[in-house]
Order: structure tokens, then sequence, then C-alpha cells
């Protein structure tokens, strides 16, 4: 199975030409304070109604009941908005659930976006009463199916895949559908956990409409600005490879630290290890968790070369990385989660405290 996934991905990689670098970058935002405390490195350890997200096939461990997750984040002082919530369902005989399925939406939009096109009237004078606002929106509908391979006392091994249809618009102007597969493996056992995800292992694609107005076709001729009519967008492959390790320090004390590794394959990138056929961002996680109801959790993502502070020349360069942090507090069948991290880039940080909750849905048994 592990040879299938990777082999697909390399096969879709001919077309490497057509695909747009950063295509869909909403997607990679994260889901739930967990994972982004630990820097997003997820892909081993998540079992609950987030791996619909990075995992679908750590929803195998939702096996007693259904489970509800939801998160909302600002970026840039809330001018952008990300909102994301997710069910997983156990499915199949009650006495041994071996199949759940998932459904997730995210949504990141930027509102109130001022529209400067009718800003300068014929005869050139400037009247700010022109201006509207428009919303740009991109959103993303996941439906996920997981089923166990093989399971013993020790191990557990899991498939899982995502359908995902992608809608985003801009306006009135622009408006686009996608659609995109990804498949993922897990492994749990009482020590080591890995996990391997292939996103878009189909490629993705955004098929754009643009829809314009005469005058607006008139003004955008007379600034010299290009009138698209039709555009495809592709996303291409990508894998995400974890490992995490159990660590008993107590009866009542567990450690575990994860690092994934995120390999694309759409050229250079500014990321640790960059090269032409493939470009690999390394994210490190670890979670300290005590008689599981307080949860402390830290992460490092982004490496990057930058510029460093103080250079007048702006040509010394060193490397800098995204740290986060958090909590996590777990009161019966609730879960609050915590997390403190950069939303934005490096070069101009801007930390945000994210919260998140999850939900046990279990039935109330009848009298």
């Amino acid at each position: 199975m592990l040879a299938i996934l990777i082999l697909v991905v390399f096969f879709f990689l001919d077309g490497k030409s057509q695909f747009r670098k950063y295509s869909n970058e909403f997607l990679n935002i994260g889901a739930g304070a967990r994972g982004l405390a630990m820097g997003g490195a997820q892909v081993s350890s998540v079992g609950d109604a987030t791996a619909g997200y990075w995992n679908p096939a750590g929803l195998t461990d939702v096996k007693d009941y259904p489970m509800l997750s939801m998160m909302h984040a600002e970026y840039f002082a809330g001018i952008g908005k990300y909102d994301y919530a997710s069910l997983a369902i156990p499915i199949g005989d009650p006495t041994i659930r071996t199949r759940t399925i998932g459904f997730s939406l995210m949504r990141f939009a930027v509102d109130d976006i001022p529209n400067t096109l009718f800003l300068v009237e014929p005869d050139g004078t400037v009247n700010y009463n022109n201006i509207r606002s428009f919303s740009s929106a991109d959103y993303a509908f996941l439906f996920s199916y997981a089923q166990v391979i093989y399971s013993d006392d020790d191990q557990t091994f899991s498939f899982g895949t995502n359908a995902k249809v992608i809608h985003r618009n801009v306006g009135s102007f622009a408006k686009a559908w996608g659609f995109g597969l990804d498949a993922s493996l897990s492994y749990h056992s009482k020590k080591f956990n890995f996990g391997l995800v292939a996103r878009d292992v189909t490629t993705t694609f955004n098929a754009w409409q643009f829809h314009f107005t005469d005058r607006e076709k008139e003004v955008l001729y007379l600034t010299n600005n290009k009138i698209p009519v039709k555009s495809t967008e592709l996303t291409a492959p990508r894998l995400i490879l974890g490992a995490s390790y159990n660590i008993n320090i107590s009866d009542n004390l567990k450690l575990m630290p994860e690092v994934n590794l995120d390999v694309t394959f759409d050229g250079r990138r500014n990321v640790l290890i960059s090269a032409a056929p493939a470009s690999i961002d390394p994210k490190v996680g670890m979670e300290l968790g005590f008689k599981e109801i307080i949860f402390g959790r830290i992460g490092i993502n982004n490496f990057q070369q930058g510029l460093k502070d103080g250079d007048s020349t702006n040509t010394k360069k060193v490397w800098i990385y995204q740290p986060s942090a958090g909590v996590g507090f777990k009161i019966r069948n609730v879960q609050i989660d915590y997390a403190f991290t950069n939303l934005a880039n490096q070069s101009n940080p801007l930390y945000s405290h994210i919260f998140s909750l999850k939900l046990n849905l279990i039935r109330r048994e009848n009298n």
C-alpha cells in the first residue's frame, strides 16, 4: 500500500509545468489548536475529528461515539477570518468499530475589500462615494472515510481517504470550483506511531470563471489590465510522513514527541531542504499529558532563510523558524485546546490566540 501511494504521486508529476506553487494555500493553515500548538506535526498521532484534515486514516481512533470539533482563528488583527468544523462518525458493528466517516468544512475569508475601479471619474476627479466593498472567500468540503486494515492487542494499521470539493469566489468578479483526492495510512502501536498522507494525489484543480460588467471591462481596458475569461489552476501532489513515540514517564505523566516531513514537488521552496525535484519542510512537535486531563504542547515549523536584522547590505542570511505553544484541558466529554502561534510569516510575525473545542456526542440511554 505504501509503495502504491508513492508511485501514484510521482506518476502525476509529469504535468508539473501546469502546477501553480502555493495553489489552494488556505488548505495548509491547519485544523484544531492541538495541531497548531505542535507546529503542525500531527500526521502520525492524530486520532480525533480533526484527523479528516491531518490524516484521514486516523479517524479509526474515533470508535465509541461521534466526535465534533470546531475552531476559529483570525489573521492580521481580524482582517482575515478562518473557520473550521468537523464531525467524525463511527459506523458498522457497534461491538467492533473498524470504519469511520468524517465531514469537514473550512472557510477562509477577507471581508470588506475596497473596490476602487470607479474611484476616478471620466473627467479625472476622485469620487470616494464610488468605492464599494466585496469579499474574497475560500471554502473546502472534505468527505472522509477510514477503515482498519489490521488490528490486534498491540498494533493497528488503517487506511483513509478524502474526497474534497473546493469553492472560491472573489466578489462577483470570479468564482472557481475544484475537486481533489487524498489518501493516507496510519500505524499505531503501544510505543510507535507512523503516518503517511498523499495529498492531492490525483492533483487538485480549480476551474475559474470571470464575470465583469461592460463598464468594468471598459475601466480595465483603459487602465491596461487584462480581462481574464477562464483559467485552470492545478495543485501539485505532496507527501507528508510522520513518526511519533509514546513515553510513559510515570503512571500519570506521558510524553509524545512527533516529527513530520512535508515533501512538495512543485520546484524549489524556501524551506530547510530545497531541491529541484522535491523540497522538504520539517515540523516538530511535543505533547506532555497529565492523567489524560491536562496537556502542554510546543512546536517548531516553517524553517526559512531570511535576512539578518541590522544588516544594511541585505546580504547576510540566517535560518529563522516559527515556534508555537499551547495547552489543553479535557473534562469528561469536552476538550478545550489553546494555541499561541504565528499565522502570518517570519518577516512580519503576527501571533494569534487560537481556541478550539472538541465534543464527544454520547447518546443518552433510555430509562
